[in-house]
């Protein structure tokens, strides 16, 4: 099963609470929470990955 990854933004303005990230098998190794920005404010500086 491809690796998901729990993201939340921190920044004050953003109001999106948290999403989820599905990657596919072929995303290279190491990828992380820097790679992507918010879908909701589209800012990359405050996200975060939860470790659930």
């Amino acid at each position: 099963m491809p690796k998901t990854l729990e993201v939340v933004c921190t920044r004050n303005d953003c109001d999106l609470d948290m999403f989820e990230l599905h990657y596919q098998y072929s995303m290279p190794d190491g990828t992380g929470v820097e790679a992507f920005s918010c879908p909701y404010c589209g800012e990359s500086d405050g996200l975060e990955e939860i470790h659930v």
